[in-house]
C-alpha cells in the first residue's frame, strides 16, 4: 500500500511511498540488528571507506534532491543545494571519525590493575527527521551513529519520503552490508502507531529525534518506559540582540538571513530581534528596507529569495501570530497577502511586547517579531524569557562585551555578530530547555551514539580480605 504526498504549491501528488504499518516494525528492527554485529567488527578504516563513498553517492543525485524538495516541500533550488553540500559534508565529517573512537587508561589504586575506559557500538539506533531541512536532517541523524558501528534506521518524515528514500538508497549505493541502514515510510495518519512501534522494539537502543518540542516530549517519554537514551533536538525561538554600539548593516543582514532562510522554516531562524532603544528606530528602517526587498515566488522558476512554506496550515498560523500583535499594539513593518495558499511574504512585526503570542509561540515561518530593550541588561533578560535555548546571536563591535553577552544567554549555541542561522558538521549541536539536550556533531556526536565502559586487567596476583 502506497501513500502519497502533495506538492503544496500545484496540488498534485509529488510523490508516493509505501505506507508501512506497526506491524512492519518487528521484521525491520530484526533485520537490522541481524546486520549490526558484522558492521560493528569492522575496522575503523573500513567503515570509513564506505561512508566516503556514501558522501560522492549523495551529490550525484544532487537533480533528484532538488526535484524531491521542490514538490515535496516547495524549497527552492538553492536551499536544496544547500542541504545537500552539508549533509555531505557531515557525512565526510563521520567518516573522519571512525578513528577518533577512542578511549583512556585511567590510574586505578589497585595494584596491577590495568583500568580502561572504552567506547563501544551501542546496536540498532533510531533516527527521526524531520521536513524542513530534509538532506541535512535526515544524514545527520544516521551519518555518525554508522561511523561509530552501529545499525541504523531513519524514520523518514510523511512531508517528504521521497527526499528521505534518496539519502538510503545513496547509502547502499555506497556498500553498507544489507540491514545496516533502514528506512522507514508510514502514511501520516500511522505515524504514532509506527514510531511507538519503532520506539518498543527491543532492539531499538538510543534513539534521536529532530522535530517539535510537543513531539519530542511524546517520544521522551515513551523512550522513558523502556528507559532508553534520546538525543533531543526540539524547538526554538532564537533572539538576535542588536546593542547600541553595533554595526546595523551588518545585524540587518543576518537578521534578514536567520530570520527568512528557507522562509523561517528553520530550528535555528531568528524569531526575535532585540534591539537597544537607542538604535532601535534606525534598525527597524534598515531592516524594513531590507526586508521589503525579498520577494516571495514560485520556487520552481528560481527568481525570488523566499520560496512556498509548507503548507496552508503554516500561514494560518503565522498570520494568528501577526493579528495577535497587531491588536496588542504593534505595527507591521512589511508584509502582504499570501498567493496560492503558501507563497507567504516575509513579514516584520515591530514594537512586540512580551504579551504577544509572537513573543512566545515559534512561527516556524517567514515572520519575525522586533522588541524594544531598554539597555544591555534588558536585552538579556529579554533573550531569556522563553522556555527554548537553541540557537541565539549578539550583535556589537565590541567582541569581548560579545562574548560577556553571550555567556548570559540561556542557549545552546550564540553567535556573536554573526546569524542565528549557522551549521558545521564538526561542531556540537543542540539546546537546552524546550529546545532539548544532548548534541549532535563532531566528537559530541561520538559521546551519544557509543556506550563508555569501564573494563579492567589484573596483572598480579590477587589479596583479598576474604
Amino acid at each position: 500500500m502506497k501513500f502519497e504526498r502533495i506538492n503544496p504549491l500545484t496540488g498534485a501528488a509529488a510523490s508516493a511511498a509505501e505506507a508501512m504499518q506497526a506491524s512492519d516494525i518487528p521484521a525491520i528492527t530484526a533485520r537490522a540488528a541481524a546486520a549490526y554485529p558484522a558492521w560493528a567488527a569492522l575496522g575503523p578504516n573500513a567503515r570509513r571507506a564506505v561512508l566516503m563513498k556514501a558522501a560522492v553517492a549523495l551529490e550525484s543525485r544532487a537533480d533528484a534532491f532538488v526535484e524531491a524538495m521542490m514538490g515535496e516541500i516547495g524549497a527552492t533550488k538553492g536551499w536544496a543545494l544547500f542541504n545537500l553540500g552539508l549533509a555531505a559534508s557531515m557525512v565526510r565529517e563521520a567518516a573522519a571519525l571512525t578513528t577518533q573512537i577512542a578511549g583512556e587508561v585511567i590510574p586505578s589504586d589497585k595494584p596491577g590493575c590495568v583500568a580502561m575506559a572504552l567506547r563501544e557500538p551501542v546496536g540498532v539506533i533510531l533516527g527521526i527527521a524531520p521536513w524542513n531541512a530534509p538532506i541535512i536532517l535526515g544524514v545527520r541523524a544516521i551519518a555518525v551513529p554508522l561511523a561509530c558501528g552501529n545499525a541504523v534506521i531513519l524514520k523518514a518524515s510523511e512531508q517528504c519520503p521521497r527526499t528521505h528514500s534518496l539519502i538510503i538508497e545513496a547509502f547502499a549505493e555506497a556498500g553498507f552490508p544489507e540491514g545496516v541502514v533502514n528506512v522507514v515510510t508510514n502514511a501520516p495518519a500511522d505515524a504514532a502507531d509506527v514510531v511507538g512501534a519503532l520506539i518498543d522494539a527491543p532492539e531499538v537502543k538510543r534513539i534521536n529525534f529532530t522535530g517539535s518540542t510537543a513531539v519530542g516530549r511524546i517520544i521522551a517519554i515513551r523512550a522513558a518506559q523502556h528507559l532508553k537514551p534520546c538525543l533531543l533536538e526540539l524547538g526554538g525561538k532564537a533572539p538576535l540582540i542588536v546593542l547600541d554600539d553595533a554595526d546595523l548593516d551588518e545585524a540587518v543582514k543576518a537578521a534578514a538571513f536567520g530570520a527568512f532562510m528557507n522562509q523561517g522554516q528553520i530550528c535555528m531562524s531568528t524569531e526575535r530581534i532585540i534591539v537597544v532603544e537607542a538604535v532601535a528606530d534606525e534598525f527597524a528602517a534598515k531592516f524594513k528596507a531590507k526586508v521589503a526587498s525579498m520577494a516571495v515566488g514560485d520556487p520552481r522558476e528560481g527568481t525570488t529569495p523566499l520560496g512556498a512554506v509548507v503548507d496552508a496550515k503554516t500561514v494560518a498560523h503565522c498570520q494568528s501570530l501577526i493579528e495577535d500583535a497587531l491588536a496588542k499594539g504593534a505595527e507591521l513593518l512589511t508584509g502582504g497577502e499570501t498567493t496560492q495558499n503558501v507563497l507567504m511574504p516575509a513579514h516584520v512585526v515591530n514594537g512586540v511586547t512580551q504579551d504577544m503570542k509572537l513573543f512566545r509561540d515559534e512561527s516556524f515561518g517567514p515572520v519575525v517579531g522586533v522588541i524594544k530593550a531598554r539597555d544591555e541588561a534588558h536585552a538579556i533578560e529579554l533573550a531569556n524569557d522563553t522556555e527554548y535555548g537553541l540557537s541565539a546571536a549578539v550583535f556589537t563591535r565590541d567582541t569581548a562585551r560579545g562574548l560577556r553577552v553571550a555567556r548570559q544567554i540561556k542557549s545552546g549555541i550564540c553567535h556573536v555578530n554573526g546569524p542565528t542561522v549557522h551549521d558545521e558538521a564538526q561542531m556540537p549541536f543542540g539546546g537546552v530547555g524546550a529546545s532539548g539536550y544532548g548534541r549532535f556533531g563532531g566528537k559530541a556526536g561520538i559521546d551519544s551514539f557509543t556506550e563508555l565502559r569501564w573494563i579492567t586487567m589484573e596483572t598480579q596476583p590477587g589479596h583479598f580480605p576474604i
